[in-house]
């Protein structure tokens, strides 16, 4: 407002939100926190601290971030695969509500062979009984991020950076069948073309392929006598 005033410009800050709401703008903010935990949910620790990753399917994670449009915002979940940073699944949903996370994991398990940890924040969708079922059927170790631990998920988090400053925001989608179309083409350029500094210039797709998965060591039992 300080600038307006100084080319002359009769404004207070009442004008001005009521001129931005009438344009249909939005400021880019961070919204609510999405990783609420429910009530009476199961605790599972963090299993990644100073865990040193040595092939694709080790570890999966999941998110779910907010993406704006034109107007409006739709929620996006995706699994990632930690090794690779590939992107195994994605959905998008206009709730929050369990069921497109659950999707999003079925798509993934269809893909590949279940990851031997799952890691998550502790947002109700994640903690929900469904998913913790879902995940332990699949025969998955359950992880979850520590309150307040925002580098817990740091692989993720780094995902929607990218999705948001080099998609989202170049070209707002006007309803959410674009918006789709758009994340499609994304990810399957992050996938797919897009050389990863972490992977030695390769991409995601070409460290998810040439490295064998994982295959947990078994436990070696000595004879005591």
């Amino acid at each position: 407002m300080g600038h307006l005033r100084l080319l002359g410009h009769q404004i207070n800050e009442k004008r001005v939100r009521r001129l931005v709401r009438l344009m249909g703008q939005e400021p880019v903010y961070p919204k609510p926190r999405l990783s609420v935990p429910g009530q009476g949910v199961t605790r599972y620790p963090y299993l990644l601290r100073e865990r040193a990753l040595s092939a694709p399917n080790e570890v999966w994670s999941t998110n779910i971030t907010y993406i704006p449009m034109a107007k409006g915002i739709l929620y996006l979940v995706a699994v990632l695969d930690w090794h690779s940073r590939y992107v195994l699944s994605w959905e998008l949903s206009n709730t929050l509500d369990v069921g497109f996370c659950l999707s999003a994991l079925d798509a993934a398990l269809a893909l590949q062979p279940a990851p031997y940890i799952f890691n998550s924040d502790q947002g109700s969708q994640f903690t929900s009984q469904l998913f913790e079922q879902a995940l332990l059927a699949a025969g998955c170790q359950i992880s979850r991020d520590r309150r307040g631990q925002a580098t817990d998920n740091a692989f993720i988090e780094r995902l929607w950076r990218s999705v948001k400053w080099e998609c989202v925001y170049l070209n707002p989608a006007t309803d959410g069948g674009q918006l789709y179309e758009q994340l499609r083409a994304y990810f399957g350029y992050y996938n797919h073309q897009l050389p990863y500094q972490g992977l030695k210039g390769k991409t995601p797709a070409q460290i998810f392929a040439q490295t064998p998965t994982f295959s947990p060591q078994p436990i070696c039992l000595t004879n005591p006598s």
